[in-house]
């Protein structure tokens, strides 16, 4: 259950003071006891703008609609919020994906892929909030192990984004024998496009003329994930 966005101390003390502080309650009663308000001014220490902490922070958590909507706002929604600059963005962003990165199921190299329901729960967690696509591959050996992983692009995916110059660069570096493209639909439906099916066709034959193989092409979306191996397109 989620924890609610002003504690029975914050409702009490607005402008907050000792012992009701977040940092005195956290050592007191521990960090499950923190409402989301509580947690995010935690992270950025001060107020700002003429506002203390507690005020800054309930109104990011309230203006994102939750946690959830503050992890995923990118540096320059966040640093335009009123009381807060680069350096709390900065903290708040790198607290968001430590979080995603504890709670993904992640391929460590040297792991073994056995199919793409271990590609969907490497990614998931970190690609279900985002707002724009990202175009990721993993390189893998001559025994489908992880070797490491590439961010290839950001934005909306296209064909002129999605250069097999960009995708196999790394790859050949590497030497990797074969790899696994990834991508996300921000919205929700991982039902592949056109232009997602355009774009595998022509990093397959790119594959083919370096002698590095295109396993799979895997959409991740928060509605679940669709595999082009998995439904004989590869």
């Amino acid at each position: 259950m989620s924890q609610p966005v002003l504690s029975a101390a914050e409702a009490a003390h607005p402008a907050c003071s000792p012992p009701d502080c977040p940092r005195e309650r956290l050592v007191r009663l521990g960090a499950e006891a923190l409402s989301d308000t509580e947690l995010v001014a935690l992270l950025l220490r001060t107020g700002g703008g003429g506002q203390d902490v507690l005020t800054v922070s309930r109104g990011l958590v309230e203006a994102c609609g939750g946690l959830q909507g503050v992890s995923r706002e990118g540096d320059p929604r966040l640093r335009s919020t009123p009381g807060i600059g680069p350096a709390k963005s900065a903290s708040l962003l790198a607290a968001c994906e430590i979080g995603r990165r504890i709670a993904a199921r992640r391929l460590e190299v040297g792991a073994r892929i056995e199919g793409p329901a271990d590609v969907h729960r490497h990614f998931f967690d970190r690609l279900r909030g985002c707002r724009h696509e990202r175009f990721a591959a993993l390189l893998l050996d001559g025994r489908h192990r992880v070797m490491r992983e590439v961010l290839v692009s950001q934005g909306t995916l296209t064909a002129s984004l999605v250069h097999p110059r960009e995708v196999f660069r790394e790859a050949v570096q590497q030497a990797a024998a074969a790899l696994v493209l990834v991508h996300n639909h921000p919205s929700g439906d991982p039902t592949p496009s056109a232009e997602d099916r355009k774009v595998t066709e022509r990093l397959l034959s790119a594959g083919e003329v370096l002698g590095i193989r295109v396993l799979d092409h895997v959409v991740v979306a928060e509605h679940g994930y669709h595999s082009f191996s998995e439904a004989g397109d590869i």
